[in-house]
């Protein structure tokens, strides 16, 4: 009988522990906020939000106010205690900053990321070592759809990478698509001398002016934006076709501007179109390549002789 007294005393001590109370509480509390803001998501900015871009920032937005209230619910309730430990909780935060700087500085990349306009979701971006198109931003970690790697082109390998947000204070940040959506690119096609320069240049024109016209006029209007807001020139953004040559051949060069996930279609149609007005200048301009042509006729004959004094040619 001592013992189921000695329980009863102590599980009564528990009940009317006004910190078991308070603890309950707050457990109570994080379970109405979370259910709360997940049914704000769900039956306000699931169906009445359909920009995506929007509702993701909805979603985030009210993830963060819900944590917030959590925050402030158990404060309120544990007021009373937490100005008993001001002192407890000054040398503990110490040590608790030096060993988890590594997260604090991500915290902190997270709020520069809010506030100070490195990237956002969507933006094609190159950090850490690894390109890709931003598809989520975490208090933490931002998390990447990488391009590259084993893949050729600015194209989708299949990897999500997560990287820590303290990289924003520790590396540059490349941003392919912030202010100015649109790449400088290049082509180099070899050409045999003795073509018809100014055929070739003519061929190398139309098909910029149909493969990337379209960019020029928006990537124009873009550029004039990046030009008030920076302190840069007003570069040109049309197509520009440059020769170079050596001792093996001649090397036109085209630069153009594109939509930064369209480089490698984008270059396809270029080298199709150009190689289709080659075909069709009945031999005014044909490639240059690196094969060497050897004429049989003037080949020498040899002359073998053999041990036994007989020859063969």
């Amino acid at each position: 009988m001592d013992e189921v007294t000695q329980m009863d005393d102590m599980a009564q001590r528990w009940l009317f522990d006004p910190t078991v109370g308070k603890i309950a509480m707050v457990a109570v509390g994080f379970i109405v906020i979370v259910a709360l803001v997940r049914l704000f998501q769900r039956a306000v900015i699931s169906r009445h939000v359909h920009d995506v871009d929007m509702r993701y920032r909805a979603r985030k937005l009210s993830s963060f106010v819900g944590y917030l209230l959590a925050m402030l619910f158990a404060a309120t309730v544990f007021s009373a205690q937490f100005s008993k430990l001001t002192v407890a909780f000054g040398i503990a935060g110490a040590g608790i900053a030096f060993a988890l700087q590594e997260v604090i500085m991500s915290a902190a990349g997270w709020v520069a990321l809010v506030f100070g306009d490195f990237y956002k979701t969507g933006d094609r971006i190159q950090m850490a070592g690894v390109r890709g198109d931003v598809i989520d931003i975490g208090v933490f970690r931002t998390m990447v759809m990488e391009c590259g790697e084993w893949v050729n082109g600015d194209l989708y390998n299949g990897r999500m990478v997560r990287i820590t947000n303290s990289f924003v204070f520790k590396e540059p940040v490349y941003n392919y698509s912030d202010d100015f959506p649109f790449l400088w690119d290049e082509i180099a096609i070899p050409v045999r001398f003795g073509s018809d320069v100014q055929v070739v240049r003519d061929i190398i024109k139309g098909v910029a002016e149909e493969a990337v016209g379209d960019y020029v006029r928006y990537a124009s209007e873009s550029w004039k934006g990046v030009v008030d807001k920076y302190r840069i020139e007003d570069a040109r953004v049309d197509p520009v076709i440059t020769m170079s040559f050596d001792e093996n051949w001649m090397v036109f060069t085209l630069r153009y501007v594109v939509d930064f996930k369209l480089r490698r279609t984008t270059k396809d149609k270029l080298f199709t179109g150009i190689l289709r007005g080659f075909d069709a200048s009945e031999g005014r301009v044909s490639i240059a390549s690196s094969s060497t042509e050897i004429n049989l006729t003037d080949v020498p004959a040899l002359d073998i002789r053999f041990e036994n004094g007989d020859t063969k040619s």
